[in-house]
């Protein structure tokens, strides 16, 4: 549980946890001011052994005017990122946290997002400014000043991170690319088929990374920065693909890599330990074992709410039964209908 975001409420989370004692400590208001929210939704982040919490995340959507910052937003609809705070350790929960918030951030359509954090939070705010926030003003209140970051969920960059979730799909070429079942929900939770582990399915949403390696004996550098995956997940009852095999989800490549852009295991061990779905010792054993070595890395922007069937894919989308489908270009029209059919959010496709 160390890595989920267990969605609660203010009232059920220990305001005596040691946790919040530098929150407690910077702001004087704090305690008063998370009795009132005792109603109110919170994520949570439990320490692996249950000992406590390790991360407190607070959204919620705001439209009017903000006049305690300088220079003053004008009214839109934004998410405010109340209140943020993560232990990480190292691994990759600031990622999930970003994730988390932008979920929101598109479900409730906003314009924008919001954050106020004092500069003394580093790492926080390169996390932040990793994924398109900008420094738009100051929030002075009696505990000192804050920054105001801000990122537009209205204008994109050209940036594939800072732009994410947004995918440009003008002039980028499109793949389809095949997945095993083994490895699909390891590497694409929210992709999760309902007939795999339907226990699951509630806390699934919250234990995802933006960013996923994918690793293969393909030709995987046929692939551009930029380009649009469209992935497949087969079969996982020989004979039954007409129904079994689905597209699930749509990434955008960051970059490619073959075996000889390493120069030993260890940096390819390097590079993919934290977004793949293989252990250290198997990713070392993967580089060493000779066969031909591909490397992917993308961003993951959209899980289909329905998963087109290879039937479905066929007949509809008119992707030919051949050549096989391990690595397939598809056309921008394929690409769309695949869209389409997978009910992904319109607004995260950007001409």
């Amino acid at each position: 549980m160390g890595q989920t975001l267990r969605p609660t409420k203010f009232k059920e989370v220990d305001l005596n946890d040691k946790f919040f004692d530098s929150l407690k400590a910077q702001y004087s208001e704090f305690s008063n001011w998370f009795k009132k929210k005792a109603q109110e939704p919170v994520y949570v982040i439990d320490e692996e052994n249950g000992s406590g919490i390790r991360g407190f995340l607070y959204i919620k959507v705001e439209t009017g005017k903000i006049t305690d910052v300088q220079p003053p937003l004008p009214a839109k609809k934004r998410l405010k990122v109340g209140t943020l705070k993560v232990n990480a350790k190292g691994t990759k929960l600031g990622e999930r946290i970003i994730k988390r918030i932008f979920d929101h951030a598109i479900l409730e359509d906003v314009a924008e997002v919001y954050v106020t954090v004092f500069d003394t939070h580093t790492s926080l705010i390169k996390l932040f400014e990793r994924y398109g926030f900008e420094k738009k003003g100051i929030k002075t209140t009696p505990n000192g000043e804050e920054l105001v970051l801000l990122r537009s969920f209205e204008t994109t960059v050209g940036n594939i991170v800072k732009d994410y979730p947004f995918m440009q799909t003008e002039g980028k070429a499109k793949w389809l690319l095949a997945i095993k079942p083994a490895y699909h929900t390891a590497l694409l939770p929210d992709s999760i088929l309902k007939t795999e582990d339907p226990n699951s399915e509630e806390d699934i949403p919250h234990t995802n990374t933006i960013h996923k390696v994918y690793i293969a004996g393909l030709i995987l550098t046929r692939m551009k920065k930029g380009d649009l995956v469209v992935f497949y997940r087969t079969t996982d009852i020989s004979g039954k693909a007409f129904y079994r095999s689905v597209a699930t989800s749509v990434c955008v490549v960051e970059e490619t890599y073959s075996r000889k852009d390493f120069k030993d295991g260890n940096e390819f061990v390097a590079f993919a330990k934290d977004h793949s779905v293989f252990s250290e010792q198997e990713l070392l054993e993967r580089y060493e074992d000779g066969k031909p070595l591909y490397v992917a890395k993308m961003t993951y922007n959209a899980a289909f709410a329905k998963r087109p069937t290879r039937g479905a894919l066929m007949n509809v989308v008119g992707v030919s039964e051949f050549p096989r489908w391990d690595l397939r270009p598809l056309t921008d029209d394929q690409f769309a209908t695949i869209l389409q059919l997978g009910e992904v959010d319109e607004s995260l496709v950007v001409n």
